[in-house]
């Protein structure tokens, strides 16, 4: 697959770069993508939530009102779940909701996730650029010249670039990730894929295992 490469002012430069079938245009595994998604989003929880059960209640242990004679049912504690302020039955616990993927699957998803992008034509590739400063405004002009400014964009490093990670830190719908922090959930979640050519051959070899 043939895809031309832009410059940041969003015209061709001429080159074109060919994209692996490998990792590019497999045929997607929706259920390996599935799977990947939901490992990332379950690694996104903190799993702190806590509620206090019988035992951790403050308050008296005294048995409340005498065991029989009352017409109603008995109670020994004011701590007990059925009154007001008093434990919670089943209660959250801290807790991990992490899981464990195999590699080969997870790098499944990933091409999975490349091949779809492909696939719908939401990939660009772009020559290799930097800032002298961070500057937002510079890089809303890269949006701009991309025709992205009102999408969800998710630029891929080939390697760590500060100005220009910076530059694009306050803009919302767009994202600046290296190769070592891409994820299928990532890939999915943008509109559309800016890969920089350094990032190409990265991403194909580690893909390609």
């Amino acid at each position: 697959m043939e895809v031309k490469v832009l410059d940041i002012n969003g015209k061709d430069t001429g080159r074109k770069v060919q994209l692996s079938d490998s990792v590019f245009a497999i045929e997607p595994n929706n259920h390996a993508v599935y799977l990947d998604v939901k490992q990332y989003l379950a690694n996104q929880r903190q799993g702190t939530h806590k509620a206090k059960e019988r035992a951790e209640v403050a308050g008296s242990t005294r048995k409340i009102k005498k065991q029989k004679g009352t017409g109603t049912a008995r109670a020994g504690s004011a701590k007990s779940p059925v009154f007001k302020g008093g434990g919670t039955i089943f209660g959250p616990r801290p807790r991990s909701y992490s899981f464990k993927l195999n590699k080969s699957l997870k790098r499944l998803a990933r091409k999975s996730a490349f091949s779809i992008k492909a696939k719908e034509s939401n990939i660009i590739v772009l020559e290799d650029f930097n800032f002298e400063t961070p500057s937002t405004k510079n890089f809303i002009n890269v949006l701009k010249a991309l025709e992205l400014e009102n999408k969800k964009s998710l630029f891929v490093l080939g390697d760590t670039n500060k100005n220009v990670y910076l530059s694009s830190r306050n803009l919302k719908a767009s994202n600046v990730v290296n190769n070592s922090e891409l994820s299928t959930y990532a890939i999915l979640n943008a509109n559309n894929l800016v890969l920089l050519e350094s990032s190409l051959e990265v991403i194909e070899e580690n893909l390609s295992k």
